[in-house]
């Protein structure tokens, strides 16, 4: 049984978001202690050349990164990547500082191994995470930015909104993100249409060289996700980053409610068919023509495996980390590379795609 293991009932006593930020504090304390940090990342960060790529003139020496949500205010970089990740998806950060939604807005399910979140993009604002991350870059690991969108600005005023937290932050990242479905901003996923699609990357393409993705609902009419996605790709899209939490709560037994309505988007395991469906489309109809990275549900080698044979170069995690601990990131790598091998190939590039039946 890991330390993890051990500790994590108490962990599950802590009402969700008050662990969260316990863990934040803890990892920052973890960077002012070099030589322990020094120990986790000899433990934790592996090397197999057999999974590392370069992915729009990115290095990742593994392809295993963490999803946006979980360092919103890059404030733990450092610790984060001494547990191993390839690359880290920071934010969701908006131009404008905000508290986001009412507490409590984050819950488990332990039994299902997922979370219910509604937080709302609560985050330091642009300027606030780029103090953060001066600290840091370049780094030693790709890092992107997830830019959202602030609630209290009417979905005429997105535009330049993403392209504010953008001015901001064009320098500190090395790809960047625009998280369009996002359940916990009201109308936010109404921007998911290929007029704003057109003149969001029309606008980013003025000001930034650097990769740049779109972060789709799965919850989405695929009809509408299939023109939506494709219209990106034709207005330059690097790729698209499949997908965001659902909303689609009968995926759950006992979803939390607020004032009789079900609140947030669920992500961990509910997630992960609906997830993996979403990529097999994606994978079809756009493989060899962008990016795919694929995130929702995977919490072992074994999925991380078929995402990457049903199309995805890269895979994200967040909430099974939650139930398994920092961990199951070597775990994955380690069991990433046996399974490349036991499979007859040499390199994760020879297995991506070869899950897809092309449509």
């Amino acid at each position: 049984m890991s330390f993890y293991e051990k500790i994590r009932p108490l962990i599950y006593k802590l009402e969700s978001e008050k662990a969260h930020n316990i863990a934040i504090k803890f990892m920052g304390v973890l960077h002012k202690i070099p030589i322990l940090e020094s120990a986790i990342a000899s433990s934790y960060c592996h090397v197999y050349e057999s999974l590392s790529q370069e992915i729009c003139g990115m290095k990742f020496y593994n392809p295993v990164g963490l999803s946006s949500g979980f360092d919103k205010n890059a404030e733990v970089i450092r610790p984060m990547a001494s547990f191993g990740f390839g690359f880290l998806e920071l934010g969701s950060v908006t131009q404008m500082p905000q508290d986001g939604n009412p507490k409590p807005r984050v819950f488990r399910h332990i039994a299902e191994e997922s979370i219910q979140n509604a937080m709302g993009f609560n985050n330091i604002g642009a300027r606030g995470m780029l103090i953060n991350l001066h600290k840091h870059y370049p780094f030693c690991i790709p890092l992107g930015i997830n830019i959202g969108k602030n609630k209290n600005l009417a979905l005429s005023d997105s535009l330049k909104n993403y392209e504010l937290s953008l001015q901001i932050l064009k320098n500190h990242g090395d790809y960047f993100t625009f998280n369009l479905s996002s359940p916990n901003t009201p109308s936010l996923r109404d921007l998911q249409n290929e007029d704003f699609i057109t003149e969001l990357l029309d606008m980013a393409r003025g000001i930034t060289k650097k990769p740049l993705f779109i972060k789709i609902s799965p919850d989405m009419d695929i009809d509408s996700m299939l023109k939506v996605c494709d219209k990106a790709i034709s207005c330059g899209v690097s790729g698209i980053i499949a997908t965001n939490t659902t909303t689609d709560y009968s995926l759950l037994p006992n979803p939390f409610k607020k004032e009789g309505q079900n609140i947030g988007g669920l992500s961990g395991k509910v997630l992960c068919e609906k997830s993996r469906e979403i990529l097999r489309i994606l994978g079809q109809n756009f493989f060899g023509k962008t990016i795919l990275i694929s995130v929702g549900g995977i919490s072992d080698a074994t999925e991380a495996y078929i995402r990457f044979s049903l199309g995805a170069s890269l895979v994200q995690i967040m909430s099974a980390m939650i139930y398994s601990g920092p961990s199951l990131i070597r775990r994955i790598n380690k069991e990433l590379d046996a399974k490349i091998r036991s499979n007859g190939f040499k390199h994760i590039s020879e297995i991506i795609g070869t899950g897809i039946h092309h449509v």
